[in-house]
């Protein structure tokens, strides 16, 4: 086994290697990391889809701003400590990394016990909130029990993932993700069907996968070099909460919105029906692993823009970003035009014999899709700018596309033009956003060159 790079090795790996080589050697592995997580998170609604009840599919799409809500979190702590981890092995600080490492990862786990004891307390209520029918309601509470149950460990896993990412080892937090996916897939029919749980079984496998990631990323701190968790380097003070909150408030702000977006959508969808509701989350599944590869992207591109950034290299910060949304472009375009042509098969894989909510679905798939290959701009340049520090320009592009433009479009469509506007919300957002965000990240690019 090869050994560890010690800083001073990572910092010339990260600084001089080709940006094609090295953007392609760490996106490989999160780009593979993000596809297992959209499969895991596809999985629950493709076996409860197999129960045959709409109602049920529908539940699991109203628990998904539940589990936005623990991704923002654990998003927040995980790239708020992950991107000054980054910027400070570029700038050769170690200590100050190695106190943030484990700051950010026993803040996550704190917030995330919190979480589970306010969730549990008003589960009753919280089901309501998140958009259910009263058809859906009991599906729903059984899923969001169990997955409020585990909370903790959900959150602290993607804060040690993402750490670990931003310190440039990715096939650690692979290796982590990727065990708990395929267990998940495992667990689903086991605790569904064999043991008779339904609903509720689709989301215990998921805390128990998650749990066996939690664990193996923890093993993975003490691999390759990684920064290890403990908790005598635990040091919460005022500057790195601030500096966790300026490099991780972009992600709590575009996660919480997906949350709230979402919430928003299985309200106005809910007024055409159960078959509407589900049929949009079988839809917002999709979409989520269409863009997973270039989020890997992304993921892949973060620490060379950090280490770079730090380095004060900022041609390489430049040359990474457009190499990377180069390639985003063609990955989209072509995942949009094959969701194009086989719209109506790809909802029926969820929901068999409902031709009601393979309409609905196959319509709104076609309509994201238009818009899906510039997706990777705004995710690269959101990235970016997060990772830089420029935490305004980066929460505004964060809250554009759910929160500024997505929201207002499916609470005032669907008024105006019925079901169709339920549809027809998120293209209109994602237009929106990117009118709004091309200058900004164009004028960030053009500043690194001067």
């Amino acid at each position: 086994m090869a050994r560890p790079q010690t800083p001073e090795e990572k910092l010339r790996y990260m600084t001089e290697t080709p940006i094609p080589r090295l953007v392609f050697t760490l996106s490989a592995p999160t780009i593979v990391s993000m596809l297992i997580t959209a499969l895991y998170n596809m999985a629950d609604t493709y076996f409860v889809g197999l129960i045959g009840n709409p109602s049920a599919t529908a539940a699991v799409g109203v628990c998904f701003p539940l589990m936005a809500v623990l991704q923002a979190v654990g998003f927040m702590f995980g790239h708020g400590s992950g991107n000054y981890i980054s910027r400070a092995l570029g700038a050769q600080d170690q200590e100050n990394a190695t106190r943030m490492a484990s700051t950010g990862f026993f803040l996550a786990l704190l917030c995330g016990v919190g979480i589970t004891v306010l969730g549990i307390t008003l589960l009753q209520p919280l089901v309501w909130v998140l958009g259910s029918t009263p058809t859906i309601a009991p599906f729903a509470r059984g899923y969001a029990f169990y997955i409020l149950l585990g909370s903790p460990w959900l959150v602290a896993s993607l804060v040690l993932n993402n750490q670990i990412r931003f310190q440039g080892n990715a096939v650690f937090s692979m290796l982590g993700v990727a065990a708990g996916a395929v267990l998940n897939v495992g667990l689903d029919p086991l605790f569904i069907f064999t043991l008779g749980m339904g609903v509720s079984g689709a989301a215990l496998a998921t805390i128990i996968s998650q749990l066996v990631s939690f664990v193996l990323l923890m093993a993975g701190t003490h691999r390759g070099g990684c920064i290890r968790i403990a908790f005598k380097n635990f040091a919460p003070t005022r500057e790195r909460w601030r500096s966790i909150f300026q490099g991780g408030i972009p992600s709590l702000l575009r996660q919480g919105l997906a949350s709230v977006a979402t919430v928003a959508l299985n309200f106005m969808a809910g007024g055409f029906g159960d078959t509407a509701v589900a049929a949009m989350s079988i839809v917002t599944r999709v979409m989520q692993f269409a863009v997973s590869a270039v989020i890997g992207f992304g993921q892949g591109f973060q620490p060379i823009c950090g280490f770079n950034y730090g380095a004060k290299r900022f041609d390489r910060v430049r040359g990474s970003f457009w190499f990377s949304a180069k390639l985003s472009f063609g990955v989209l375009l072509a995942a949009a035009t094959c969701a194009m042509l086989f719209a109506p098969s790809i909802v029926e894989l969820f929901l068999r014999g409902n031709a009601e909510v393979t309409a609905i679905g196959a319509l709104s798939l076609r309509l994201q899709c238009v818009m899906l290959p510039f997706n990777g701009f705004l995710i690269l340049s959101n990235m970016m700018l997060q990772t830089m520090g420029l935490a305004r320009e980066a929460s505004l592009v964060a809250v554009s596309r759910q929160g500024m433009f997505f929201i207002p479009a499916v609470l005032l469509l669907p008024r105006l033009l019925g079901l169709l506007g339920v549809q027809l919300a998120q293209p209109v957002g994602d237009i929106c956003a990117l009118v709004m965000t091309v200058p900004m990240a164009l004028r960030v690019l053009n500043n690194l060159k001067r």
